[in-house]
């Protein structure tokens, strides 16, 4: 048995390490939107079409936005311990809302780097945002077991609207598809551009939810050894639950699998779960190993573990600072690669500077995405410093 304070250092430690540790999945998965030849025009989860290298490399990533749900969820916990339920509340509305900002003002033009917004993208800050206010207000109101039950209803029920078929294109229709079932929801604007809602609401705020209450576990007096222990058994069951209800292939996901030519296509339809919206199998599959993960990284303190902890330390500066880097990166190697300034900018690119041709294979995209972590890694240690050096308010919500 250690102490509290060692309790608590090894806590924030492991939460910081797996977190990192997906931010650096999480680059792979920006980096081959940008630099791999079918970025821009495959996907590599079409089984007609991909290759079990390209499946896997962007089924990997799908452990990271309900990651950082999850641990968002946990962290609000933590970091509302010594505050009132008014407090913790109107600090997770507020930042909820400045995430979305962000996402409109920053984030699209680090997608699109085009200047006159024709097209605005509601994508992981607005789903993280959206979940930060739904939780703000539950937090406000319910006990941090009431608010785990109606995370985990969220959860557990959310693909029942699966089967909820309203007229198409009418405001109920938009509205369910925005916050509930939404694979990608496109809506024109009278100006002639688009606004694009990539993730939904309220399924994310489910598993941001359930992380909350997980956090229950990591309260000062709690028992390392018993927290370890549940961590195990709750993520194990969930692999469980996901292999033997994936093998009935009823309740859970809109995309049954089912057997292909080959034995690895068959491999790779029984993974090929849904993530727009987390459907419940996609959240067990995730969320299950990333539980065991934490269990098994709690005392965890060697060079690796380090690296990914100076980058879990600053998630948003990490997400926001490195898509620009990339993208900068993408336009430079676009003109070195003899691209005029007309293909890099034409109009019908959502991402200037990203020709629908222009890629490299896998191999190298790899390559690319190691380089764009090692690139990152001295800024965030260096912000990951000033912040904690600086411990002003406004950097709480940074």
């Amino acid at each position: 048995m250690y102490s509290t304070t060692s309790t608590l250092s090894n806590r924030i430690r492991s939460i910081d390490t797996v977190r990192g540790l997906i931010i650096i999945v999480m680059a792979l998965d920006h980096v081959r939107d940008f630099f791999h030849i079918a970025g821009a025009t495959g996907d590599p989860t079409d089984l007609a079409t991909t290759t079990p290298a390209l499946f896997f490399t962007r089924w990997i990533t799908h452990y990271c936005a309900p990651s950082f749900m999850m641990l968002s969820g946990l962290s609000a916990y933590l970091s509302g311990l010594n505050k009132t339920a008014a407090e913790k509340s109107m600090f997770l509305i507020k930042r909820g809302f400045w995430l979305i900002l962000v996402e409109i003002v920053f984030m699209t033009l680090a997608f699109t780097f085009d200047i006159t917004y024709k097209t605005l993208f509601f994508a992981v800050f607005w789903a993280l945002g959206g979940a930060m206010i739904v939780l703000g207000i539950a937090v406000r109101f319910a006990s941090a077991r009431t608010v785990l039950l109606l995370g985990l209803v969220l959860v557990l029920g959310h693909n029942l609207l699966d089967y909820v078929k309203l007229e198409e294109n009418t405001p109920a229709d938009i509205l369910l598809r925005i916050f509930f079932t939404g694979r990608g929801t496109f809506l024109p604007r009278p100006d002639g551009g688009a606004i694009i809602f990539l993730y939904v609401i309220f399924p994310w705020a489910g598993i941001m939810m359930s992380g909350y209450g997980l956090g229950m576990l990591y309260n000062r007096n709690g028992d390392p050894a018993r927290r370890k222990k549940l961590l195990l058994l709750i993520g194990f069951v969930l692999a469980a639950l996901f292999v033997v209800l994936r093998l009935i292939n009823g309740y859970g996901d809109p995309a049954p699998w089912s057997q292909q030519d080959t034995g690895i296509k068959t491999f790779m339809s029984f993974f090929n779960v849904t993530k727009y919206p987390p459907s419940l199998f996609f959240t067990f599959m995730t969320q299950g190993p990333i539980l065991i993960l934490l269990a098994l990284t709690e005392r965890t303190d060697n060079a690796f573990s380090r690296f990914c902890t100076i980058f879990g330390r600053v998630p948003f500066f990490f997400f926001v600072a490195h898509f620009y880097l990339i993208h900068l990166a993408t336009m430079v190697v676009v003109f070195l690669s003899g691209y005029t300034w007309q293909q890099a900018t034409d109009d019908k690119l959502f991402f200037k500077f990203r020709p629908d041709d222009f890629g490299y294979s896998l191999g190298q995209t790899y390559i690319i995405w190691i380089l764009i972590v090692l690139a990152m890694y001295w800024p965030s240690k260096w912000y990951g410093a000033y912040r904690a050096r600086k411990r002003t308010w406004w950097l709480s919500y940074l």
